[in-house]
């Protein structure tokens, strides 16, 4: 068994790395997500006896790693950037986060009583991870207390919903189409020349879609970085948690985690960071070493045990979504490759959104619904939170 604290952190930094690489390397990898393959990871690492069960490498990582991870995330985020979206793209957003709020609201009315008092902690989690990605998800979670367990066996949950959920609205078009109004080049105000020449001509085979994925996804795009760029990303990072922290305790009546998301979104729009190149990457890295770490702390007869009743619960969340989604997309005529990119932007994230937009052929909506789904990052955790303490 490994003990020692620098042994620990390089296993679970190379479990991260090989996470990021799978997901690079093999796009059918990539539908899984280097989040769920991380957490895979961690509980080989753990039920096979390779880690212990405890370690102050943990304590760190589950708590200042993923805070500051957290921050650098949604300093990336550039609400200026929904101009880019369209209004189309983002009403049509709107009513996909609208759907996922529901879809939790009913789902805990339905199954309240099988979850006790947990029921209100996967619901705003899934509002959370349902309106934006990972990074909501992370952080209602640990603002609610899910257990390491649950939170494992509902990011199971998450993932096969997610998979099956991005393989529903990649064939929807095809079968409803007819039902909906074309989608055209430069439907959606916010796509731009400039988007289309950068990922080429549609029909250009497997290996283009390879490239594009690789270009925009957020996770692979490069950014040409400074040694000061770097030192202010860390300052800014800490002190945004440092402060967070502190108006938590001060102010108990409002959670830590709003103050970090409402500070970063200030800083991150303020003269003060004008340049937040490599924060995504540097809080996506953090984040699976988050992920790395519930597979460390599961126990796979334990997530079995909650796998299949949280498996409903999810479903029924996305199943609710769907219905408004595509439902509300109809009755006001939006296209559905505008309402299937936004639907993914919402229960996936941005790179969700990306892939339907590519398999799709749909390169006018690459943009906007990227943009969508750093903008999800901006307001799921207000809506998991919210979600969660109405419930309550």
């Amino acid at each position: 068994m490994i003990q020692s604290p620098l042994a620990l952190a390089a296993v679970i930094a190379a479990a991260t790395a090989l996470a990021f690489w799978l997901d690079y390397r093999f796009p059918a990898l990539g539908k899984v997500g280097a989040s769920m393959l991380a957490i895979i990871f961690g509980a080989i690492l753990s039920n096979t006896g390779l880690v212990p069960v405890s370690s102050v490498v943990y304590d760190i990582v589950l708590g200042p790693v993923t805070s500051v991870s957290i921050a650098w995330l949604l300093l990336s985020v550039d609400l200026r950037d929904l101009a880019k979206a369209g209004p189309r793209m983002t009403g049509a957003f709107a009513i996909a986060v609208t759907g996922t709020v529901l879809g939790a609201l009913v789902a805990a009315a339905i199954y309240g009583s099988q979850f006790g008092d947990d029921t209100w902690r996967i619901a705003g989690a899934l509002t959370g991870t349902y309106s934006g990605g990972s990074v909501n998800f992370v952080s209602v979670g640990r603002e609610v207390g899910l257990t390491g367990t649950l939170f494992a066996g509902l990011n199971a949950a998450d993932a096969v919903m997610t998979a099956l959920w991005l393989a529903a609205t990649l064939m929807l078009p095809v079968w409803l189409g007819r039902f909906y109004a074309p989608v055209s080049e430069g439907s959606d105000e916010g796509a731009t020349a400039e988007a289309g020449a950068q990922t080429g001509t549609a029909g250009e085979g497997e290996d283009d879609a390879a490239s594009d994925r690789r270009r925009h996804h957020p996770y692979f795009m490069r950014e040409g970085l400074s040694a000061l760029s770097l030192a202010n990303l860390f300052a800014a990072g800490v002190i945004l948690v440092f402060v967070a922290e502190w108006l938590g305790q001060e102010y108990p009546g409002v959670p830590s985690i709003v103050w970090l998301t409402t500070l970063a979104l200030a800083l991150g729009h303020s003269p003060l960071c004008r340049d937040a190149r490599g924060a995504m990457q540097l809080g996506s890295v953090g984040l699976h070493f988050f992920f790395v770490l519930i597979g460390i702390l599961s126990r796979v007869s334990e997530i079995v045990a909650v796998g299949a009743e949280v498996f409903v619960f999810t479903l029924i969340v996305v199943a609710v979504h769907g219905v408004v989604v595509f439902g509300a997309g109809r009755l006001l005529r939006l296209d559905i490759g505008t309402i299937s990119v936004a639907s993914q932007a919402a229960v996936g994230g941005p790179s969700s959104a990306l892939a339907v937009a590519i398999s799709r052929e749909w390169r006018h909506l690459i943009l906007p619904g990227v943009v969508m789904g750093l903008f999800g990052y901006a307001v799921g955790t207000y809506l998991g939170l919210g979600v969660a303490f109405l419930l309550r």
